[in-house]
């Protein structure tokens, strides 16, 4: 059962993932925290800066509490918000995200949900918006992007799950996830006529 307060849910499941953004980093290089595995160029670290910037955005200066912790974009450089520069450690975005998590939860913290803000890079028709319906947005919008960095990670080591010490998976091994693979790939070839 949640809790008595719909604001104090909302941010737990925004904390979970949260911290599941910044487990998948855990034990990697500096290498494959960056590398793109995917043509759209998504790594890990730059869904981790993307992150910072999106909670910098909606709950800094959507409601006129910008912080002077977010980063202005490179506009000369197509996505800039989705990949670390060179000058960009691993250190500096991390801390840049739990920055913005401490200013988004003051901005939650001071602000019934309620409360009425503009997003200005919205339609004018959609722009004026409530903490409630950005804090539900950003929520969503982390936990997508949790799922993506969870194939990446998948794709760079194997390791797998929602943390380190809960994966929150079926089963651990290795041999019951290659049956299930290769019952999912037969399944597959089966059924667009490719069985045999």
């Amino acid at each position: 059962m949640g809790t008595a307060d719909p604001k104090d849910d909302l941010r737990r499941y925004l904390q979970a993932s949260r911290e599941a953004a910044l487990w998948k980093l855990d034990g990697l290089s500096e290498y494959d925290v960056r590398r793109p595995l995917v043509p759209t160029g998504t790594n890990l670290l730059g869904v981790v800066k993307h992150l910072a910037g999106v909670e910098f955005a909606y709950f800094g200066a959507v409601f006129g509490r910008p912080s002077p912790d977010e980063q202005p974009f490179d506009e000369s450089v197509p996505n800039s918000d989705m990949f670390a520069s060179v000058s960009e450690s691993r250190e500096f975005i991390t801390g840049l995200y739990r920055n913005a998590w401490a200013h988004s939860d003051a901005t939650m913290e001071a602000l019934p949900l309620d409360t009425t803000g503009h997003v200005p890079w919205w339609p004018a028709e959609r722009a004026e918006v409530t903490l409630q319906h950005l804090l539900v947005r950003v929520t969503d919008e982390t936990a997508r992007h949790v799922g993506q960095m969870d194939i990446i990670r998948e794709l760079i080591d194997g390791a797998v799950g929602l943390k380190a010490d809960a994966s929150n998976l079926p089963f651990d091994e290795q041999a019951a996830w290659r049956a299930h693979y290769e019952q999912v790939e037969r399944t597959a070839r089966e059924a667009s006529g490719l069985a045999g």
